[in-house]
């Protein structure tokens, strides 16, 4: 027999809902939805479903292309940087900003019809970089930056205003960076 809470929730929902806010706040890296399903032991959909139940109960969390995350705004410093490279380029930009200690929150382009598209990237890693250029590939998918023959603006976030004026510079010197 199910026992369900004041809401009308069953009880085991409301656990587990509890359970992916623990994981997600432990963790600083992102955790896919198959990873939560299998330690809640429910279907990828269950999870999907509890997530957009615990956003709507106010949680940030974000989904990005490495999983769901809890996404809480720290005193570090961001900036939004403009961009221009080749689809060749990109692992060298990434690699350049999360090599200072960079974290790249997003990509968005302007598009002429659609206005600003934005992307979730959370990318603050060589490991992260490589798995999102891998799934780019098996999903011979078109960077974002395509639709504006390479000009993009990524979110960047870093512990203070030195290191991501190194950043910046480090792009620049590479010529990425759009003046």
């Amino acid at each position: 027999m199910k026992h369900y809470d004041k809401r009308g929730e069953t009880m085991e929902g409301t656990k587990r809902r509890q359970m992916i806010i623990e994981d997600l706040t432990k963790k600083q890296e992102p955790i896919t939805g198959s990873q939560l399903a299998k330690a809640c032991s429910v279907s990828r959909q269950v999870i999907v479903q509890d997530i957009a139940l615990l956003r709507a109960e106010g949680h940030k969390i974000i989904s990005t292309s490495n999983g769901y995350m809890i996404y809480e705004k720290k005193a570090d410093y961001t900036r939004l940087l403009a961009l221009k490279h080749t689809k060749e380029d990109i692992r060298e930009e990434l690699q350049t900003i999360v090599d200072f200690g960079g974290t790249v929150i997003n990509v968005m382009v302007e598009h002429p019809v659609y206005g600003e598209i934005t992307a979730d990237l959370m990318l603050s890693s060589r490991n992260h970089i490589e798995d999102f250029i891998d799934r780019l590939d098996q999903a011979k998918s078109v960077p974002l930056m395509r639709l504006k023959s390479g000009e993009h603006y990524h979110l960047v976030k870093a512990a203070n205003e030195g290191v991501m004026n190194a950043i910046e510079k480090a792009l620049d010197e590479k010529g990425f960076l759009l003046k």
